[in-house]
């Protein structure tokens, strides 16, 4: 009505009724991500690029506080001979796998020889079932400590990178910056009347110091 009286442009109905829906979408994720029972299982396939992808996955999900359950290693080729063109696809496949071992539940699913989305019979599930699979949280991920000694944080952040990292004060929130990532982390109330201190990144966990502010922080006498 607006349009056709003043003569502006608006905005068609249709682009309303999407906007709504993301809105019920983003949400219905944030639930997701919200929630402390959430468990991720990752899907890659061994190589340089399955490597990186999830390393960056790792650190998202480790910035929101996410845990894996299982990592499914997918289109595993098989063990050839030495003098076989596959020997050096096979020799990168395995040292990736070797790798992902040491902080993942790995699960191989063997190469089917083809396309995944090739037309065929339905063979059983390669997939471990969820009460087969042995619940772990991320490579040294545990709760985040809010209580120590010296006022601090602590976060598990496995495959950061200190030139990856940005951290800013805002207000009574920390605004942590990981890769692509970016989380906001309202400050407890104690650590509201300090000042930050610095911060270091130390075998794979993210430190971040404070100091009393003696404008708000009571003195002792």
């Amino acid at each position: 009505m607006l349009g056709r009286l003043a003569g502006v442009p608006m905005p068609a109905e249709w682009l309303y009724e999407t906007a709504a829906r993301l809105d019920l979408q983003l949400a219905a994720v944030e639930a997701v991500l919200a929630d402390r029972d959430t468990v991720v299982r990752l899907v890659a396939e061994p190589g340089p690029a399955g490597a990186d992808a999830v390393r960056t996955a790792t650190l998202g999900l480790a910035l929101r506080g996410l845990r894996t359950d299982a990592l499914i290693a997918n289109r595993v080729l098989p063990e050839s001979d030495p003098d076989s063109w596959l020997a050096g696809p096979v020799a990168q496949q395995r040292k990736t796998l070797d790798e992902w071992r040491q902080s993942y539940d790995v699960h191989p699913v063997a190469h089917l020889g083809r396309d995944p989305g090739a037309p065929t019979t339905s063979p059983p599930s390669p997939y471990p079932r969820p009460d087969r699979l042995r619940h772990r949280h991320l490579a040294g991920h545990r709760p985040p400590r809010r209580r120590r000694r010296r006022p601090g944080l602590a976060h598990p952040l496995p495959g950061a990178r200190r030139d990856e990292l940005d951290l800013v004060r805002r207000g009574d929130e920390i605004v942590v910056t990981a890769g692509p990532f970016r989380r906001t982390v309202p400050l407890p109330s104690a650590l509201r009347r300090c000042t930050v201190a610095g911060a270091a990144l130390r075998d794979g966990e993210l430190r971040i110091r404070f100091r009393p502010d003696p404008a708000l922080w009571p003195r002792t006498r």
